[in-house]
């Protein structure tokens, strides 16, 4: 055959192209084998328009056989010359076509609806058009004729045997050189740089380059499938069998295309057993993870190595790669072995580790890599060979065969791979270590993750999973563009899952972390140190043996002492097992799937923020059933001891742990956290109103200045509850720095609500009394008129009752607002000042509206102010339905009416007795003052009127009332009037709008000096113990 008539036949081209096509059909082909058929159409049209690219692709396939059948004629009647040592690209695509084409007849016989499709298509095409398809009859034809694929192939490959067998025996050699066990390998000390320490520097060369680092499983694939077709060269040759048996050994499946694999041994599973195939590549693995993980280290600190030595990287990557492949192939279809230990392996992940490791590194240091190999090429290759173009020589009558001339070939082959270093690096990297084809292996690549997590050693490796999935993308092929949204799904799914779990394990190790924090931060808590101090005690008086079965107390820190540092501690597992977890969560900032973005840090983050919510939610151990919560205090000395670990995260990970703590915490001050869940704010505004001031209503509990706490009143057959360990000063304190501002502003808008409430039902009743109390508000005057008018009043015990509820819920709220300002003073001194300077401002002469705004801001820092805020904004909107703003202004003076002339009754209760101990009553009646003074100020506010006047009136009647029991002559009625009396002083002392003075005018304060002096000796007396 003449040169030019070589030219013309374009085997480069034609092959390249086949190659590409051929690929696309056969993922084609896959599609319609994974895809199951909808619901069927009536209409004809819509069954052609539905199984028409079916059709199509089958037609494909068809075109691909003629033209495969073409070329291999061609190549067969060129009497083209094959050497994977000389025309390595030549021989590589030749040998690629037959195997896709193999795969192809395979897979299609394998299509079990391949032939309902065509029969379906051409019957509603034929009814759609009254003749059949041209290219019916040949296609069906095609499809019968590949019923028995093996067979068909054995008969079209016969004339081609020749060929084929040539380019396979050009295998031998090389197969056997790397087809060898880790032994030999350590023997060889493969991909060691530092076994020959002296030429380090010198450039890695070979005969074969682009041989060294062809994938293992590609050249099983060629022999395997070339000799099923071919099956008359293993008679003729003992190296064609030599070859067959050496690549029988190594795997028990080999892939058609990604999960889709031909199991070559049709024998029974004792043969199975028998094989060496499985402890080979056990030992294989084995070896490269060292081998690979030295050459990675050095590469890593010596990166100008990576010029002379590129070959050993791609060398490596191909390796692992084959590994890997072989594993996952055959954990997929070997379901029964005797050596299960063979299919399985725990230490997976770090082989997929180095293998990101080494292309990360290439991918960074490609400058290093183009900077030399532009020098090499121009000072060695090209003075080597000029240009020439290996399929122009690749015939037996060109001017220059290859086959008498190998020393061009070989040179060629070293000049492609510098060129490619330099201009397809990507496509150097995807020939040498792509995994895409691991996207349609879900399970036993999850199988592998999940044995990785188990295996403490590996954690730091398991990130090579997610990132793993940045390789799916190159499965997509563009001749099937609809597999797109369904790969892009499956890396995704698989990435989330795999983050999703290393992030679960990370979360779960750091709440256990904190957990201990928090175990060891509550043995410092007060309320352990009682038995320290009574041992103290007792060391100090008499000796008192201990009791039997008590046992010993450990002091806090003896958990820090250890006499031998191999003693570990959970502590110790947690700490290792969280920075295993770390280096893997933060050995990349972010990485790409499918043109997502996806950051590992912030799965943890995630992670790490609901674990967090749910145990500041836990910590309060809030029963509602039993109304049983922790501490306020305790639950912050937990918190503290939580967060203090969460901010020490940042010497294991890149976290931004500041965020997570603001998160977590600000959502801690909402009713509601992002996941729907009760926060701290709720469970403790329950709490408060449901149990603690629930109690004080019934008398249970009491309100004690003296102590600025709530007390329990202690009775019989009751569990012990200590109200002041919830309710003192620094609870209070706790609270405001577990809730916050907003928290505490939810627990403000709670309790007001309640007081809204209590006066709606005080209106009530006010409107029930409506014309007695107009009747006693003008005969403040008239004592004996006003005496006569009491006895009709109705419900005037229950107005003292709500009244008295109400202030007892205005001092707790007062008791909190008071916490709320001084932790605010603490954080933020910087405001405090400010707004204390405005609220000092504001006079009596100041705009209502301008006054309520500042008062919302002093009121929001916890400062206390003349008219409550929110109260007005309760009663502003609790007005009576259909009564005009005049009679609403009517029912609030008659409430202080009301009120006023209530008092009396107070004197014939047995517990409105003062007790100088908690300096109130054990009634709560004392909270009274409270109730008058902030209701009244509110709701005068908002009908706008002036307080003092009102507050000036309410005196004069409450005076009045007061004066009046010194004329009773029921001394049951009166017996308390002492300790009743006092009520006005503390009424003054609560208001700002009052003065001494003021009450002078209508109540001597004789009466009241008098009255201190009588109460307090009858509390001395009732302390006296008697004889």
């Amino acid at each position: 055959m003449s040169l030019p008539s070589v030219y013309q036949n374009k085997f480069a081209e034609k092959l390249t192209i086949l190659n590409d096509r051929g690929r696309g059909v056969l993922v084609r082909i896959y599609n319609i084998k994974k895809q199951h058929l909808g619901p069927v159409h009536k209409d004809k049209g819509d069954i052609a328009r539905a199984l028409g690219p079916f059709y199509q692709s089958f037609l494909d396939v068809l075109e691909f056989r003629d033209h495969v059948y073409e070329l291999l004629n061609t190549i067969d009647a060129s009497q083209c010359f094959f050497d994977i040592h000389v025309n390595y690209d030549f021989t590589k695509s030749y040998l690629d076509l037959v195997v896709t084409y193999v795969s192809l007849v395979l897979l299609l016989a394998r299509t079990e609806d391949r032939r309902l499709l065509i029969g379906m298509y051409h019957c509603a095409h034929e009814m759609s058009h009254g003749t059949s398809d041209p290219s019916f009859t040949r296609l069906g034809q095609m499809v019968l004729e590949y019923d028995h694929p093996l067979k068909k192939l054995t008969e079209e490959f016969g004339p081609h045997t020749k060929a084929v067998t040539s380019a396979l025996l050009s295998l031998y050699f090389l197969f056997a050189r790397r087809n060898q066990g880790a032994e030999q390998w350590r023997s060889d000390q493969l991909l060691s740089l530092l076994s020959t320490a002296g030429t380090m520097l010198s450039p890695a060369s070979s005969d074969t380059m682009a041989c060294e680092y062809l994938s293992l499983e590609v050249m099983e694939r060629w022999i395997l499938m070339g000799f099923l077709v071919c099956p008359g060269a293993l008679a003729s040759s003992p190296q064609c069998l030599e070859l067959w048996r050496l690549a029988l050994q190594g795997s028990l499946y080999i892939t058609l295309l990604r999960d889709e694999a031909l199991q070559v041994h049709k024998v029974t599973e004792e043969l199975f057993s028998s094989l060496k195939g499985g402890s080979l590549h056990r030992g294989r693995r084995a070896y490269l993870r060292g081998a690979v993980r030295e050459l990675e280290a050095l590469l890593e600190d010596q990166p100008g190595l990576l010029g002379p030595k590129a070959l050993f990287v791609f060398m490596a990557l191909s390796f692992c790669r084959d590994e890997v492949s072989w594993l996952v192939r055959h954990a997929e279809h070997v379901t029964k072995t005797k050596t299960p230990e063979d299919f399985a392996d725990s230490y997976i992940a770090e082989l997929l580790f180095l293998m990101e490791q080494l292309r990360s590194l290439v991918r960074r240091q490609v400058r290093v890599l183009q900077r030399y190999h532009v020098q090499y090429l121009a000072r060695f290759d090209a003075l080597v060979l000029s240009e020439v173009i290996q399929a122009y020589t690749s015939v037996a009558k060109a001017s220059l065969p290859l086959g008498s001339n190998p020393d061009v070939g070989r040179v060629m082959n070293l000049i492609i791979f510098h060129t490619k270093l330099l201009d397809s690096l990507e496509e150097l990297l995807a020939e040498a270590s792509d995994l895409s084809d691991l996207c349609f292996y879900p399970r036993p690549v999850e199988k592998m993750f999940l044995a990785t997590m188990e295996e403490p050693s590996m954690l730091r490796y398991s990130i090579a999973f997610p990132l793993l999935c940045g390789h799916f993308s190159h499965c997509v092929h563009p001749m099937c563009p609809e597999e797109y949204p369904h790969l892009k799904a499956i890396a995704l799914g698989m990435c989330n899952k795999f983050l999703e779990e290393m992030a679960r394990q990370a979360s779960a190790c750091i709440m256990d972390a904190c957990a201990e924090q928090h175990n060891l931060s509550e043995q410092l808590l007060p309320k352990h140190c009682a038995s320290t101090v009574s041992k103290a005690r007792n060391k100090k008086t008499l000796k008192q043996p201990a009791k039997k079965g008590e046992p010993e107390r450990d002091k806090p820190g003896a958990e820090s002492q250890r006499k031998d540092r191999t003693l570990t501690t959970n502590m110790d597992k947690l700490h290792l097992t969280l920075a295993e977890l770390s280096l893997s969560l933060n050995h990349v900032p972010n990485f790409t799937v499918f043109e997502h973005t996806v950051t590992p840090a912030e799965y943890l983050s995630s992670h790490l923020e609901t674990r967090f919510t749910k145990a500041i939610v836990a910590m309060a151990g809030y029963s509602q059933a039993t109304q049983e919560v922790a501490r306020p205090s305790e639950v912050l000395v937990g918190l503290s001891a939580y967060v203090s670990f969460i901010q020490s995260l940042g010497h294991f990970v890149g976290l931004d742990t500041g965020r997570i703590i603001r998160n977590v915490l600000l959502q801690q001050t909402q009713p509601r956290d992002a996941a729907g869940e009760q926060t701290l704010t709720t469970i403790y505004t329950n709490w408060y109103l449901e149990a603690l001031l629930r109690q004080a209503s019934t008398g249970a509990i009491v309100l004690a200045p003296a102590l600025q706490a709530f007390t329990t009143v202690p009775r019989e057959g009751e569990p012990p509850f200590s109200a002041a360990e919830f309710s003192d000063v620094s609870e209070m304190r706790a609270l405001a720095e577990l809730i916050g501002p907003y928290g505490m502003k939810f627990l403000s808008d709670n309790l007001m609500w309640h007081v809204g409430s209590q006066v709606t039902e005080l209106k009530k009743l006010v409107n029930e009394n409506m014309d007695t109390l107009v009747q006693l508000r003008s005969s403040s005057c008239k004592p004996e008129q006003m005496a006569a008018l009491l006895p009709r009043l109705t419900s005037a015990d229950n107005v003292l009752k709500r009244m008295t509820i109400i202030g007892e819920i205005l001092s707790f709220r007062a008791m909190a607002q008071q916490g709320l300002r001084e932790v605010f003073s603490h954080h933020c001194p910087f405001l405090m000042g400010p707004i204390e300077c405005l609220t000092d401002v504001v006079t009596p002469d100041t705009d209502i509206q301008v006054t309520l705004s500042i008062f919302e801001l002093a009121s929001a820092a916890g400062i206390p102010c003349e008219i409550d805020p929110a109260l007005v904004n309760v009663l502003a909107g609790s007005k009576t339905d259909g009564s005009s703003p005049e009679e609403d202004y009517k029912v609030a003076c008659l409430l202080l009416v009301f009120v006023a002339v209530s008092l009396p009754l107070l004197a014939s209760d047995p517990a409105s007795v003062y007790n100088t101990e908690v300096d109130g009553y054990n009634n709560n009646i004392h909270c009274l003052a409270k109730a008058i003074i902030h209701v009244s100020a509110a709701l005068f506010t908002v009908h706008n009127k002036n307080i003092e006047t009102h507050l000036k009136e309410f005196l004069l009647l409450a005076s009045v009332s007061l004066l009046q029991l010194g004329q009773e002559t029921d001394k049951l009625r009166a017996r308390n009037r002492d300790s009743i009396s006092l009520l006005m002083h503390l009424i003054v002392a609560e208001s700002s709008f009052l003065t001494v003075d003021m009450l002078e005018t209508c109540f001597p304060y004789v009466l009241l000096r008098n009255a201190y002096r009588e109460v307090c000796r009858e509390n001395l007396l009732s302390r006296v113990p008697s004889h």
